[in-house]
């Protein structure tokens, strides 16, 4: 094949992952007049790509001729997305937020009275000796992360007492939360304003802010995100104040 053939064959190709990603944005479907105009090309070119896209099951055609994506892409989509493990999606934004504050992040799950850390990056220089581990534990109700997906668990203060049943609740620090009752207010602050916040209860001189995150469900968190840093360097008020950015970036979103 000469280079001449090679080039155009490129070409045609990015011509038609145009298409497919220009499908993505139309999830009522989108005629072929607007997407020869969406993608700049000429509508028997486009009309050439919806074809074979359409042969791979990628995309369908409705009775009015609109055009949508295909259940064979869905099917490869989610197929994919649910083989990857969660730690691997959160990875770019751990990286980003790392990267924004200079300090140590975290992703984690709750499992019974304990979150466990299922990644955790430090930054390049400045790191804070913590006693989070990738795999570790610790108390739920005295962690950001914990508190955050507490919140999602237990909708009322009922499934708070139910959650500590007759248990003392570990006391890490002396402003660690001790009580059922104060968890359930706390829970309810954190449903209001969105996020957790653990100002010296896991660690003293040590808070974070922490929120949710969706990977596998928009409705159910598969685990939280926290920024994490030491009080005397990184004002919790500081971490507090730039939420938008830490949510914009957990969301997969531009946080300029």
């Amino acid at each position: 094949m000469s280079d001449t053939e090679d080039e155009h064959k490129l070409v045609g190709s990015d011509r038609v992952l145009a298409v497919l990603a220009e499908l993505t944005r139309h999830p009522d479907g989108i005629g072929l007049e607007e997407m020869a105009r969406s993608v700049a090309s000429p509508k028997a070119t486009v009309h050439r790509a919806l074809a074979a896209l359409r042969r791979a099951g990628f995309a369908t055609q409705h009775g009015h001729g609109r055009y949508l994506l295909g259940d064979e892409f869905l099917r490869v989509a989610f197929a994919h997305h649910e083989a990857r493990p969660d730690h691997v999606r959160v990875t770019p934004i751990l990286r980003a937020l790392c990267e924004r504050h200079g300090e140590t992040v975290h992703y984690a799950v709750l499992d019974g009275p304990s979150v466990v850390y299922r990644s955790k990056l430090d930054p390049p220089s400045g790191a804070i000796r913590l006693t989070s581990v990738v795999g570790g534990r610790n108390p739920a109700h005295c962690t950001g992360v914990g508190k955050v997906l507490l919140a999602h668990a237990l909708p009322d203060a009922d499934a708070v007492r139910a959650w500590v049943g007759d248990r003392e609740l570990e006391r890490p620090t002396e402003r660690s939360i001790a009580t059922a009752e104060e968890l359930h207010a706390e829970l309810v602050r954190v449903r209001e304003q969105g996020y957790a916040v653990d100002d010296q209860e896991n660690e003293p001189g040590v808070h974070c802010v922490a929120v949710a995150a969706f990977l596998t469900s928009p409705s159910v968190p598969s685990g939280a995100v926290s920024v994490t840093g030491l009080a005397y360097r990184t004002p919790l008020r500081t971490l507090i104040d730039d939420l938008p950015g830490i949510r914009a970036i957990v969301n997969g979103e531009d946080p300029s």
